[in-house]
Parts: structure tokens; C-alpha cells; sequence
């Protein structure tokens, strides 16, 4: 198993039990959040990046870093040194792939879990994509349902439910073939999403086929994978 860092993202938080000093009727110079963990149990640290709070719900605007250890099984030509960077899309939707599995009471987070993670952050290209194919996330969690059963209503999901083969194949998948491309950029959700279609007998692969995806569909991704929306307010304004 190889361990990859993926990237950085910046998280805006809404807590009601912040504590906030104030001194002089002004919030204090620094204040510190741990936070619970990230999606494979690495805790994150959330650092005030405002002093500006709205009372009384006290929402303070925070920002976090996050840095994801994705255990994944190692890349099968052995060559893949370079480490690519993750679009800030990409990880969260592996974020909520695992809460998603959670939600569900599943012990593991699997390709499955990645589609709906994918269509649960919903702003990527690929996102937009499936949705105007006709696969949503209401379908794919209907079809998880049908195909892997309900997990039983006692049963508590771990905290951090961990990858399963094929989603750690997905993910391998995704890296190796970035770093094929030799293009610059981020790995994308697309990377993401053919990576679950790259596993034929998979659960994801199975819920994409039976609503409709389909290999010509999954070369239009293709052509796209580097590319993502820009929701760059500064560059929009260039």
C-alpha cells in the first residue's frame, strides 16, 4: 500500500460552540479550532482567518487546511514517482464519499461512495455532466440501495470507513493515469470518475451502467479531464 498526499483546501466553518475571547469589546488577536479528523483519520487545525464575528449566532469565518493520506495500492507499472496535485473539487468529493458511506451505515467507503461523493460536491464539469445524463445522486443512492442492500439499523459505521480494493484501484487508476498525461494541472474529478469506471466489476461501475453510462460517454469525460469550472473570482475578473 502507498500513501499519497493529495492536497490543500481551504474549508469555511460554521460552529455554534466556537469560544470567543473578547477583550475591549474586540475579538482576541488569535484563536485555534481543532477540528475532529480528516477523510483517513489526519486531524485538521482551523486558524481564525477573520476577526469578524455576527452576533449573537457567533458564526466566525475560519479557514483550514487539510492534508489527505489516501492509502491506495501501489500503481502496477511501479513507474509513478510523481505525485500529482488534487483540485480542491476532487478531494472534497472523496470527503463526501466517506460521509456519504456513513450516512448509509456502510463499514467501508467504496466506489460507490466516490460517485456520490462526486455528485454530492456537484460543482466539478463531470458532475454537471452526469447530472445531464440523468445520473443523480438521489438515483445512485436509490441504485447502492438495490445492488449492496441496508446496513442494519444497530449497526454504527467507523468514524473513517476505509477505502475497499476497487476504490483504492479507482483512486491508483486516477493517479497513474495523471501522470501519464504529462499535462500540468490539478487531478480532477474526471480522473475520479473514470477511475470508478475503470473497475468492471465494481459497484460504481455497475450503478454508472445500469443508468446509462456507457463507454462513448465515458470518452466524452475523457476529452475534458484536465479541465474544470473556474469559480475564480479573480481570474473572472481579468
Amino acid at each position: 500500500m502507498a500513501s499519497y498526499t493529495v492536497s490543500f483546501i481551504p474549508l469555511t466553518l460554521s460552529n455554534p460552540r466556537i469560544f470567543v475571547s473578547r477583550q475591549n469589546g474586540s475579538p482576541s488577536s488569535s484563536s485555534r479550532i481543532p477540528l475532529t479528523s480528516s477523510l483517513l483519520g489526519k486531524k485538521l487545525l482551523a486558524t481564525q482567518a477573520s476577526h469578524r464575528c455576527f452576533v449573537p449566532k457567533l458564526r466566525c469565518l475560519t479557514s483550514a487546511s487539510t492534508v489527505l493520506n489516501v492509502p491506495i495500492a501501489q500503481p502496477e507499472n511501479g513507474s509513478s514517482d510523481k505525485i500529482p496535485k488534487w483540485s480542491a473539487r476532487a478531494i472534497k468529493s472523496l470527503a463526501m464519499g466517506e460521509l456519504e458511506a456513513r450516512k448509509l451505515k456502510y463499514p467501508s467507503t467504496g466506489t460507490e461512495a466516490i460517485l456520490m461523493g462526486i455528485l454530492v460536491e456537484g460543482t466539478s464539469t463531470v458532475a454537471k455532466f452526469l447530472r445531464g445524463n440523468g445520473v443523480t445522486l438521489f438515483k445512485v443512492r436509490d441504485e447502492t440501495l438495490s445492488l449492496l442492500g441496508k446496513s442494519d439499523m444497530y449497526f454504527f459505521s467507523p468514524e473513517h470507513p476505509p477505502l475497499t480494493e476497487p476504490a483504492q484501484k479507482a483512486i491508483a487508476w486516477a493517479i497513474d493515469e495523471k501522470n501519464k498525461s504529462d499535462v500540468d494541472g490539478e487531478l480532477t474529478t474526471a480522473y475520479l470518475l473514470l477511475g470508478v469506471w475503470s473497475q468492471k466489476d465494481s459497484a460504481g461501475r455497475q450503478i454508472l451502467e445500469k443508468l446509462g453510462f456507457n463507454e462513448d460517454k465515458a470518452k466524452e469525460v475523457e476529452k475534458s479531464m484536465n479541465e474544470d469550472v473556474d469559480l475564480s473570482f479573480k481570474k473572472q475578473g481579468q
